[in-house]
């Protein structure tokens, strides 16, 4: 029997033929198709997408930032087919690419129409945030997280839904942009026209406290701004508004004034409570003994909270009976209670004037009874300055030592000045007590007796003494004595002969005598005379050889004399 084919195929319709065959089961790449959960094994995830077509995909790619993937075999998922059949015969599927191509899509409807959408802040990075825009990862710019500026630290957002605005998209370059600000811009909008509408001055208004600077702080109303001076936070001196609020905290606050125009609001916590000025408490009265604490500590002095609600200051000069208080840290320390005299209340400038030094009595009222002028005492150096040396006498006393009383040397009084320091153990003795000027005089060069003295004891004015030069000038001659004595002899007291009044008849280290005629005890110097020496030796010749009515010259008598010696 013969076979016969009454048609032949050609290529093409054999091709179409196969084509129908699988029509309907074929996947195309770059799409996208539901596909079926098959095992989950290894942090893959096998999913089958019809065909006898399988692909493995990243368990990664089946949860959002900061999520857990939740899935089960058997769930359907949206996936992006990549590659089928691939040189390895595989199909390479993604689930991130089939959210993001749907994510795109609604997305870019959402910035066409300004839609509000949902995001989650799941990182920060460098200038914002990173964004998850349900499965696509968009940039939250500083800038744009809050009007307000309340929030300080980002991480409080990490991980929570947020409304946004899409300011910018490129699916090109895969670039989203988003705002937070925009959409609180318009809220805020919305609020400060409603405040306004509603606000007047003796308002009370709740707000949240946005900023702090050193002269005050600036409340959030919800749509606009006011600020509370620092002089308006507490009825009491307040150092810096940080020490009372708290930024972000919620506070409530009253309108003292409301510029329309400007739109600019004046707050005050302060009148939120009755001024304490206009009922002072029972215990504020002059002269009352109470306690205080330390509020602030400066160089002029101390200031005080009373009663938790008055201020108070101490002056310096109230500190101590001392006559040169030290700095009030050395007395007091912040946040010490103390117990002070009330010595002035001050209704105008609400400021109460306490004094420390007035809750003891005076010391210089019973001095006399505890020590004496000439007593020596054991002490320490209390505080230096120019001219002296202030030292200990008795508790809150303190004497001084004038320069020219350290050394009976006054050439080296200010190198002795320059030795000392705070601290030192010193010897003085008191050489007066002036109890109504408060004020006590001290010596340390009067422990021992005085060269100066010593020597005129032994050579009394008019006496002859025998000294060296130790200086020549135009207008004296400079002798050293015994005990470093020094004295001068003016040019006039050189000769009783006006001819021999010169200096050049002299040379250093020569020997002289002379007479002492006075004392300089401001230069402590002795002031000598040849001269003097001559017109004594004149008159004692004089007395004795002769007289001047017997007509008989100085001249002839010692002539006769030095003959007769002859």
């Amino acid at each position: 029997m013969e076979k016969t084919l009454s048609n032949k195929l050609s290529n093409e319709e054999y091709e179409a033929l196969i084509a129908r065959t699988f029509e309907g089961t074929l996947v195309k790449e770059k799409t996208i198709v539901s596909g079926k959960v098959v095992s989950i094994e290894n942090d893959l995830v096998t999913i089958d997408i019809g065909s006898k077509s399988e692909g493995r995909i990243p368990v990664s790619e089946f949860h959002r930032p900061g999520q857990k993937p939740e899935m089960n075999v058997g769930d359907a998922f949206d996936v992006f087919i990549e590659n089928v059949d691939n040189s390895n015969g595989e199909t390479i599927l993604s689930r991130e690419k089939a959210i993001k191509q749907q994510s795109w899509n609604k997305l870019q409807d959402s910035f066409d129409n300004n839609k509000v959408v949902t995001g989650i802040p799941f990182n920060r990075v460098k200038g914002g945030m990173s964004v998850d825009l349900n499965g696509v990862v968009a940039f939250l710019p500083g800038s744009q997280i809050d009007t307000r500026q309340i929030i300080k630290d980002t991480k409080e957002l990490l991980n929570k839904p947020l409304d946004l605005m899409i300011l910018k998209m490129d699916k090109f370059r895969g670039n989203i942009v988003v705002s937070r600000k925009a959409i609180s811009e318009v809220e805020l909008k919305e609020q400060r026209e409603e405040l306004l509408s509603s606000i007047k001055e003796g308002s009370i208004i709740k707000g949240k406290v946005k900023n702090l600077t050193d002269y005050g702080a600036f409340i959030d109303l919800g749509g606009m701004d006011g600020l509370v001076h620092i002089t308006d936070i507490s009825w009491t001196k307040v150092n810096s508004p940080s020490e009372i609020l708290k930024l972000g905290e919620d506070i409530s606050v009253k309108v003292l004034k409301f510029d329309e125009e400007l739109s600019r609001l004046s707050l005050g916590i302060k009148q939120l409570s009755e001024n304490p000025w206009d009922n002072l408490d029972s215990n504020i009265e002059t002269n009352n003994q109470i306690e205080a604490k330390v509020n602030s500590i400066n160089d002029t002095g101390i200031n005080l909270l009373i009663n938790d609600k008055y201020d108070g200051n101490i002056s310096l000069n109230e500190m101590t009976w001392l006559k040169k208080p030290p700095h009030p840290s050395k007395l007091v320390s912040l946040n010490d209670i103390i117990n002070v005299k009330i010595i002035d209340i001050d209704n105008e400038k609400k400021k109460i004037s306490c004094s420390l030094k007035q809750t003891k009595s005076n010391p210089w009222d019973k001095l006399n009874e505890t020590v004496k002028v000439n007593e020596i005492l054991d002490t320490e150096v209390v505080n230096i300055v120019d001219f002296g040396i202030f030292v200990k006498v008795h508790d809150e006393i303190d004497g001084m030592v004038h320069v020219s009383d350290l050394s009976w040397d006054e050439t080296i009084c200010q190198q002795t000045l320059e030795g000392l320091k705070k601290g030192d153990k010193v010897k003085v003795k008191i050489l007066e007590i002036n109890v109504e000027k408060e004020r006590i005089s001290l010596g340390i060069k009067q422990l021992e007796s005085d060269p100066l003295q010593e020597f005129l004891d032994k050579h009394p004015l008019k006496s002859t003494v025998s000294g060296k030069i130790v200086e020549i000038d135009d207008k004296y001659v400079k002798i050293s004595l015994d005990d470093n004595i020094m004295g001068t002899i003016k040019k006039s007291n050189l000769s009783k002969d006006k001819n021999e009044q010169r200096v050049d008849r002299f040379a250093l280290e020569e020997q002289v005598d002379s007479i002492i005629i006075s004392v300089d005890q401001k230069t402590r110097m002795l002031n000598l005379s040849i001269k003097e020496i001559e017109i004594n030796d004149e008159k004692e010749a004089l007395s004795k050889y002769g007289s001047s009515d017997s007509g008989a010259s100085l001249g002839d008598i010692l002539g006769s004399i030095l003959k007769k010696k002859e």
